[in-house]
């Protein structure tokens, strides 16, 4: 290569290398960087088709429904706990759960598929619909006759004839089968109810109302989606509308266009016209942005989580839909962070709680004024008091039984979700509240008075006064398969447990995605577990939080539209200050180009050559 020409090579790379290290742009980011054309959302999972086809998913792993397969798909449908592509050639695949053979697709040629809650349903090239998986409710016996469109939801099906007509079978406890006569373009199926967009352009929705996610407003929309217990519609000018339940922010849709909409349970997620996602509701980033300074304590909630500073006073962050975060003045002894409320103990052993408003500490007309209590522990939706004389006394929230205490004496007690155990003083364990997945079962052998039980979602773990751990319950997802050696404490999640270990080191367990259950490193004084996410104190008195997967709302960073035009504007869109070095030395190589080329066009070689 002559000299000047490669004066002119490495001139145009430095500028390329400047721009790409000031926006962070590496190889492996470059491949990722495409954009999304549709997007698909479920419960606790969500995935994106990009434009060259591949399906990038993201949130809860269990059971790999996450896990997309690699090569080009044409669409993809997340379920409950499953998700199902199809392939160019019209082959439908199915990753995830498969208790029910939801992941169990048929072969042959299809030109559509559905993943519902655990059941799918995929539309032959004919129009007839087949289906498989779960059919207790008979949301598999398709009908026969030629079908436009199919959407498979919690135990029915609803199928888009060519006519325009909706059919749908299956389940109908809340008329979720019911559908209203007329000529529509689309169907959504949700949890317990089914939305229709009409050729006019209105949303019609029928089945279960229990939060409003049948009350479709007025107007006309392009499209709409049905989540658990919230709808979102598409209007024509690129808006999102939701409606329904909003315990988590769910139903409020951000500003700005958007080509397409996806409600899932506690979150919703649109599609941006230039192909970057944006999520809303339930995110698990949350509450692991846990705030500086000092603490003695800490209690990791569903959704959010406290600590107890040294002065006594608590700060929690986090989820605050129902006030769980706005902790009262004054000092506390102790703090517990359960599902939607807090509640702390009081130096004088008063109980005092704040959040939702059912699920807050109720003192039952037999308990005898002035008893004090000298330990308390949250659960899913309930909480739980140590009194000074050892008897356990639990708030009036009854469902399941899981406050149905039984008498005699404790010296420790941990509230799960649908459960509660109790630790007598000769170190036995005492468990109560629902037994579907054993987790109530009362194990052999003297525990620890050291964090010797902890009741997570549907398992518990306990502590041996050996130091090992032994976990009891649902254990099909190996977070009740421990690991050995000696512990000092031990804390259950929902799929997944953390134990401290007498180095104080920390070791998780079970369900552990994407390399969120990444626990700080040195030495930690106490651990605490949620469903989701997890929240240590180290010897200096400081707290980490992280996650252990990520949630449906934690879109990856570069698919994500945050920091990205959203509307064709077709200018720089800058904050009014200076303009970031990369795109300087974008605009550098841009106006510099024309010279350069003329550069190696015009000098000669060392020969004379021009």
């Amino acid at each position: 290569m002559p000299r000047h020409m490669a004066a002119a090579t490495l001139a145009v790379a430095a500028l390329l290398a400047l721009a790409a290290a000031a926006l962070g742009w590496d190889s492996a980011e470059a491949q990722r960087g495409e954009r999304a054309v549709a997007i698909t959302v479920s419960d606790d999972h969500a995935c994106a088709l990009l434009k060259s086809g591949a399906v990038e998913c993201w949130g809860n792993n269990a059971d790999g429904r996450a896990d997309a397969p690699g090569g080009e798909f044409r669409s993809v449908s997340a379920g409950w706990d499953h998700t199902c592509g199809l392939r160019p050639n019209g082959a439908i695949v199915c990753w995830g759960g498969n208790g029910a053979g939801q992941s169990d697709a048929p072969s042959g040629v299809f030109s559509a598929v559905s993943a519902g809650r655990e059941h799918a349903c995929g539309l032959r090239a004919s129009g007839a619909i087949v289906c498989w998986g779960d059919n207790s409710g008979g949301q598999t016996d398709a009908p026969a006759g030629a079908f436009n469109a199919v959407s498979a939801g919690g135990s029915h099906t609803c199928g888009l004839r060519e006519s325009g007509q909706i059919e749908c079978w299956g389940n109908n406890n809340v008329r979720q089968t019911d559908a209203p006569s007329g000529r529509f373009s689309t169907i959504s199926t949700g949890e317990g109810y089914t939305c229709g967009l009409r050729q006019s352009g209105a949303v019609d929705c029928w089945g279960s109302n229990s939060r409003g996610e049948a009350d479709a407003p007025s107007g006309t929309f392009s499209a709409v989606s049905a989540g658990a217990f919230h709808t979102c519609g598409l209007r024509a000018s690129g808006a999102i509308v939701c409606w329904g339940n909003n315990s988590n922010g769910q139903t409020d849709a951000p500003g700005g266009a958007f080509s397409a909409v996806g409600a899932g349970r506690h979150h919703a997620c649109g599609l941006r016209p230039n192909g970057t996602v944006e999520c809303w509701g339930r995110s698990w980033s949350v509450q692991t942005d846990s705030p500086g300074g000092a603490f003695s304590t800490v209690s990791a909630g569903w959704g959010h989580a406290c600590g107890l500073r040294p002065n006594g006073t608590v700060k929690c962050w986090g989820s605050n839909w129902g006030g769980q975060t706005e902790p009262p003045e004054g000092t506390f002894i102790e703090v517990s962070a359960g599902s939607g409320h807090t509640c702390g103990l009081r130096p004088n052993g008063a109980v005092e709680c704040w959040g939702w408003e059912r699920a807050r500490w109720a003192t039952r007309q037999a308990t005898p004024s002035g008893v004090t209590l000298s330990a308390i522990s949250s659960g899913g939706n309930y909480t739980c008091g140590l009194h000074m004389s050892g008897l356990i006394e639990c708030s009036a929230w009854t469902q399941g039984s899981r406050t149905d205490e039984p008498d005699g004496e404790f010296r420790a007690l941990s509230a799960g979700g649908y459960h509660t155990c109790a630790l007598r003083p000769n170190g036995a364990v005492e468990c109560w509240g629902w037994y579907d997945n054993s987790q109530t079962y009362k194990p052999d052998g003297a525990f620890s008075a050291v964090s010797a039980v902890s009741a997570g979602y549907r398992y518990t773990c306990g502590l041996r006064t050996s130091g090992a751990v032994e976990c009891w319950g649902r254990g099909g997802t190996s977070r009740a398969d421990t690991p050995g050696g000696e512990f000092r404490a031990v804390s259950a999640g929902e799929h997944h447990a953390c134990g401290l270990r007498t180095s104080g080191m920390i070791e998780c367990w079970g369900y552990t995605f994407d390399g969120q259950a990444q626990p700080p490193t040195g030495q930690q004084t106490a651990i605490s577990s949620s469903p989701h996410y997890a929240c240590a104190l180290s010897k200096e008195g400081t707290v980490a939080c992280w996650t252990i997967y990520n949630g449906a709302a934690d879109v990856p960073a570069w698919l994500r539209s945050s920091g990205l035009p959203i509307t064709g504007t077709g200018g720089l869109l800058t904050d009014g200050g200076a303009l970031p070095v990369g795109v300087i030395a974008l605009a550098l190589l841009c106006a510099s180009l024309p010279a350069l080329l003329a550069l190696a066009r015009r000098q000669p070689d060392r020969g004379g050559r021009r």
